[in-house]
């Protein structure tokens, strides 16, 4: 991955680039325009324009990124070929954009925040700031984001707190608008988090979890893997793998059959798991007796073991959250 050339910065046209005509609206330049500055008369581009102009430039390795000439960019910036980059975006400090990812307008990349390939970046999305966090003294810290993401307008993500960690989002994930993802979270992929979900700082999220409209997380929590939260729930512990929870604080009520069912997981590892489920949260077993319980009568799978040490590692922490140790 090359730095962008200043040119680039500037807004000199390549092939499809971004151009402003004479009354300061934005252009599509035509290949071989012969204007200095690349302005010709042209259709608008914009919304699926400019995600098509990126895709016809991620097919040749050689192509230049689609820069809008009011984007501001750092020099130390490093982006891709078939890149697109809409006006009034700002681009900071060793940032890094991989091939093929579109920011659409007013996207703001903080310092230290290095992006994948193939992610689409709505407008005001706000990704690298500082933490929220007063523990944060300036040391350098990052914010990773896999492939094929899907970051609404207004989201915001940001740095982590701690030399040199980082928060992370994995890949093929959706974040709707206004949702934000606090510091040193570790996203996994295929995660779906709908619009106001506020994710607090140290949170953990594995694969297919999904979160519906405001809901509140919790600092330290952990959301399993094809966990579903209901909408406005205010998740205070952790959410064990497979299970449904709403509520404030939230609370588990079931395993999420349909999530389960679209995953293609067997009918028979979905029965053994509701039978977890029922002498976990539906018997007058303590803990330790419904851990017990389940290992005498149900069944191994992997899907089962993952629920088992989640719930262990659960156990091992304070007040419910696996990543809160316990105080000395």
């Amino acid at each position: 991955m090359a730095s962008v050339s200043g040119s680039a910065r500037r807004g000199a046209q390549s092939e499809g680039a971004l151009a402003r005509n004479g009354n300061g609206s934005e252009t599509e330049s035509e290949p071989g325009s012969g204007n200095e500055d690349g302005s010709k008369n042209g259709r608008l581009i914009y919304g699926t324009a400019i995600v098509d102009a990126a895709r016809e430039l991620v097919e040749n390795a050689e192509a230049s990124a689609v820069i809008h000439p009011t984007a501001i960019i750092d020099p130390s910036a490093e982006i891709e070929p078939g890149v697109a980059i809409g006006p009034f975006c700002i681009i900071g400090k060793q940032v890094r954009i991989g091939a093929g990812t579109v920011l659409h307008g007013h996207v703001t990349l903080e310092s230290n925040t290095r992006i994948g390939r193939n992610c689409q970046i709505f407008g005001s999305a706000n990704i690298g700031g500082p933490p929220q966090d007063h523990k944060y003294k300036n040391e350098e810290t990052w914010v990773d984001i896999g492939d094929g993401n899907i970051i609404r307008e207004n989201v915001s993500i940001h740095r982590a707190t701690g030399e040199g960690n980082a928060t992370r989002l994995g890949s093929h994930n959706m974040l709707m608008a206004y949702a934000h993802v606090g510091h040193n979270c570790d996203i996994a992929d295929h995660v779906t988090i709908a619009s106001y979900v506020g994710i607090s700082g140290h949170v953990t999220v594995e694969e297919y979890a999904n979160f519906g409209g405001m809901c509140g997380v919790h600092q330290k929590a952990r959301i399993g893997r094809y966990a579903m939260i209901g909408g406005m729930s205010g998740v205070t512990q952790d959410i064990a793998p497979f299970m449904i929870a709403t509520g404030a604080p939230a609370k588990v009520f079931d395993i999420n059959v349909r999530g389960l069912v679209r995953a293609g997981m067997a009918p028979k590892v979905r029965r053994d798991l509701r039978e977890a489920f029922k002498i976990i949260y539906r018997s007058n077993l303590n803990l330790t007796q419904a851990l017990e319980k389940i290992e005498a009568e149900v069944e191994k799978s992997p899907e089962l073991n993952h629920l088992l040490e989640f719930i262990n590692i659960t156990r091992n922490g304070y007040n419910g959250r696996g990543n809160d140790p316990k105080p000395a």
